[in-house]
């Protein structure tokens, strides 16, 4: 579903005139597992431009009591047009930051929804420079109040360095040849020109661009994303109420496997388990959707509920 007006929604604002800003990834799971009902609470940790959450709020109908959260200014601004009136709370914030924040708070939510995937906005502004289609500044902060960017990485990172952030985070096989071949051709300034060196070293065309992984890499570096996933996993279990219901989405196999891992922690036949497991093994797009939104290809979703040690689940 493309974010647009919607007249009948009840308890929705109307202020939106950016049709087709974005398309939520794999709208009808997340629906399906988070189940919202009337007057539930509900946590977006990454809210971006609103898709999920506009249709979760068209169930709940109680957006008093839903948290927005997303560290782009732009999307700040779209999901204040969007729910500002209707008594959301809007925070502008990186997930972690704003986590740890609502744990102080002692604030529970019946929903729990984070969707890691980079925003389509994000890759089609060349100006972002997540995208090595169309040439732009080596930027991809999605916070742009931050400081690292991905020129300081690539300008600035020892060769080893760089090696290991394009080995551990893009699962770069030559990961040594493109640091090297990176550090010997500085000064680099855009997208096109890093894009390019990185397909030197993999001169052989394949269905995937060769310069993906890099680029992942680059872009989980520049917003410590893995390290905030980690580290928001057991605050975001904490946030949920007895019987709430979590949906996290991950669009690469670094992130996936984190959230298997801790969900399956919590989860099993054991006394203390704090997890009952929705999806034993990842949910993947439709073939519909893929064809309809390429970029969804890679979505996986995870679901849980949390067990409600007086009543099951």
């Amino acid at each position: 579903m493309t974010l647009q007006k919607q007249k009948s929604m009840k308890n929705t604002p109307q202020k939106n005139q950016n049709k087709n800003i974005h398309t939520p990834v794999m709208l009808e799971a997340v629906l399906e597992y988070l189940n919202p009902s009337q007057d539930d609470s509900y946590l977006d940790l990454t809210a971006g431009y609103g898709g999920h959450a506009s249709a979760v709020l068209k169930r709940t109908k109680n957006p008093s009591q839903a948290v927005l959260i997303d560290r782009d200014q732009s999307a700040i601004d779209h999901l204040k047009d969007l729910f500002g009136e209707n008594g959301a709370k809007i925070i502008k914030s990186d997930y972690l930051g704003a986590s740890k924040v609502l744990e102080t708070e002692e604030a529970k939510f019946d929903l729990v929804l984070a969707d890691l995937g980079v925003s389509s906005q994000h890759i089609n502004q060349t100006s972002r420079g997540f995208s090595f289609s169309n040439d732009g500044p080596l930027d991809m902060r999605m916070d742009q109040d931050q400081e690292l960017d991905a020129h300081a990485i690539v300008n600035r990172y020892s060769e080893s360095k760089l090696a290991s952030v394009i080995k551990s985070y893009g699962e770069e096989p030559k990961a040594s040849k493109i640091a090297h071949l990176i550090v010997i051709n500085r000064p680099i300034t855009s997208t096109k020109q890093l894009a390019s060196i990185v397909k030197r070293v993999w001169p052989i065309a394949s269905k995937k661009h060769p310069a993906t992984r890099t680029f992942q890499a680059i872009r989980i570096e520049v917003n410590d994303e893995l390290t905030q996933l980690k580290e928001s996993l057991p605050i975001w279990i904490n946030l949920l109420k007895p019987g709430g219901r979590i949906v996290v989405i991950s669009f690469h196999s670094l992130e996936d496997a984190a959230v298997k891992a801790y969900f399956r922690e919590l989860s099993g036949k054991t006394y203390d388990a704090e997890l009952s497991l929705l999806t034993k093994h990842p949910v993947s797009p439709q073939y519909d959707e893929i064809v309809k939104n390429p970029r969804a290809r890679s979505a996986k979703l995870r679901a849980a509920v949390k067990i409600n040690k007086k009543g099951g689940v």
